[in-house]
């Protein structure tokens, strides 16, 4: 696993730079702003144009040397970077720099994110594909905890341009690893030659792929259920809760939730995740479901504190069984279109997530649970009522929608079957990998 590992850390350190970055844009937006709303434009153009170009950037990848297409992406986003730097250095820096830089960021995510998941089967075996992915969460979830105490420290310091510098050269390191490593190229299967046409066509192929096999085609109708649950929950954790507790406490919940996904991620490694890894899945549904429903059930900071743990721990889990089922059951030379169509297809309910968030909660259930709401009477009893009850009511709604759609999902089955059913595209020995070129 030596090149994966080379081009993991690469990655792991640009996560940790983007991390550093994202808190201090958000704090100057902040600062300049003070508006959540122009906050969430952001967070908008830093998703949107990678779900919506997730079919072109798949067949992209598929045609093109995918080490080098995450060397010209990493290029990009490093310019990208110290343009920011600049900007704000000669004191020019405004909203609309950022969103034209977010969206073309976000763009070359779109080819980043798919040629690395594609590329891990080239350079992993089958069997340790499991440990591969908790090794990606562990990265991610130590950049969420790092990025935040390192940022505070640096703005007073170095300030913004200084973070922006220095996400600049985590694009360098990264940039690096990947000219050390060699990715094969996979060779070529019958699912390529009957995909071969247009860029239009073979941007098509991901789906047409995914919706022939029942199976990933329900599990990425759960993962779209899940992620909107999840998306809506983590927008609303905040007014959750500084509703009860004071700024420091809520620090501390985001930290403990951080250690949670970064605990999970290195029992991924170290274990690999289980023999039948749709039981993952299921466990992350069902974590997630009752994660919420204690979150909602009582202001309580180590409750609520507790639950995120739980509910960051099982993600890792979750991303080390799916990933690889995918990986394994999908011929390499079109993981590229494939992976590209599963994060269009999980993904595309998280923008909506963003939009409606915010008005489910200030019009709709915190006024039902307001003193002397509708529900004050009823369900006020059992979770109280005043400011963030409401949240808390959908929180233990979404819980429950989640515990069904995991029910639901797991007696389908296409997807309980899903690993016996499916014939595996990729062989069990390990792939042949090069140092240098």
């Amino acid at each position: 696993m030596w090149g994966f590992t080379v081009m993991w850390f690469g990655q792991t350190v640009s996560m940790l730079g983007t991390d550093l970055t994202a808190f201090a844009l958000g704090v100057w937006i902040y600062q300049n702003t003070g508006s959540v709303t122009q906050y969430s434009l952001i967070i908008l153009c830093a998703k949107l144009p990678s779900i919506a170009l997730a079919p072109i950037a798949g067949a992209i990848i598929d045609r093109h040397d995918r080490r080098w297409l995450m060397i010209l992406s990493n290029a990009c986003a490093a310019l990208c970077t110290m343009t920011l730097s600049l900007l704000f250095y000669q004191g020019w820096l405004r909203l609309w720099h950022i969103c034209v830089v977010m969206v073309v960021l976000s763009m070359s995510e779109s080819i980043l994110r798919p040629a690395f998941n594609a590329s891990v089967s080239l350079l992993v075996p089958k069997r340790h594909l499991g440990r591969a992915s908790g090794m990606v969460q562990s990265g991610q979830a130590a950049a969420q905890i790092l990025a935040p105490l390192m940022a505070g420290v640096l703005i007073t310091t170095i300030q913004m341009q200084g973070v922006l510098v220095i996400d600049f050269f985590t694009y360098v390191v990264a940039t690096a690893a990947l000219l050390v490593v060699r990715i094969p190229s996979p060779e070529t299967t019958a699912e390529t030659a009957a995909a071969k046409g247009s860029l239009l066509r073979e941007a098509a192929f991901g789906w047409k792929y995914v919706i022939a096999r029942p199976g990933i085609f329900a599990l990425l109708g759960f993962l779209a259920v899940t992620n909107f649950i999840v998306s809506v929950s983590n927008i609303l954790i905040t007014p959750l809760v500084l509703s009860f507790a004071d700024p420091r406490t809520f620090g501390i919940v985001l930290s403990v939730t951080g250690t949670g996904v970064l605990v999970g991620g290195l029992v991924m490694s170290l274990w690999g995740g289980p023999k039948r890894r749709i039981y993952g899945v299921v466990f992350y549904g069902v974590v997630q479901g009752v994660s919420l429903i204690f979150q909602g059930l009582w202001p309580s900071a180590v409750l609520i504190t507790a639950a995120l743990f739980f509910a960051a721990f099982s993600a890792p889990v979750m991303n080390a069984s799916f990933v690889p089922i995918l990986q394994s059951k999908t011929p390499p030379d079109v993981q590229g279109r494939v992976f590209a169509a599963v994060r269009l297809m999980s993904w595309g309910s998280v923008p909506i997530a963003y939009l409606l968030a915010g008005p489910l909660s200030d019009r709709v259930f915190e006024p039902l649970m307001a003193a002397g709401g509708p529900l004050a009477g009823s369900v006020g009893r059992l979770i109280g009522t005043g400011p963030g009850r409401g949240i808390a009511l959908l929180y233990m709604l979404m819980g429950v929608v989640m515990l069904l759609a995991t029910l639901r999902t797991y007696l389908y089955p296409r997807v309980r079957n899903i690993e016996n059913e499916m014939a595996d595209a990729i062989p069990d020995e390990e792939p042949a990998v090069a140092a240098g070129g």
